[in-house]
């Protein structure tokens, strides 16, 4: 007899964030809107997150209404692999800006590569948003 695969439950799975939590206890709460981000940090995880997991909804909401692109079109077949922050400053629940510097690992078929940014951070109507690179 065939064995049955079974399917896991994307919530149970480990955060792409890197967080050590699963990602229905950590970035799928902010995705689905149940929770926000209280930290430039967290934002940046959970955008990081909606990046792999396909969620350009949420990106397009926590983009600062500045630099929002109209339109979002992330590529399927682009893997997004792990996330180390490098550092950051500001930021804080009782910050107003912040920067979060990161290195996220990627596979585009069959190359690896990586994204280097100092992603800048503001807060728009009291919730922290990604406003842009700095270079």
């Amino acid at each position: 007899m065939p064995k049955r695969r079974t399917r896991t439950d994307p919530a149970a799975a480990p955060c792409p964030c890197g967080s050590p939590k699963v990602y229905g206890g950590c970035c799928a709460r902010l995705h689905r809107g149940s929770a926000v981000a209280s930290t430039a940090e967290e934002l940046m995880r959970s955008r990081y997150s909606a990046f792999a997991t396909g969620e350009a909804g949420y990106l397009l909401r926590t983009w600062h209404p500045r630099t929002r692109p109209q339109h979002l079109d992330l590529d399927p077949g682009l893997e997004w692999l792990g996330l180390e922050i490098v550092g950051s400053t500001g930021g804080s629940p009782f910050h107003q800006e912040g920067t979060v510097s990161f290195r996220a690992v990627y596979r585009d078929g069959q190359e690896e590569g990586e994204l280097r940014e100092n992603s800048r951070f503001l807060r728009a109507d009291g919730a922290w948003t990604y406003v842009d690179a700095l270079a």
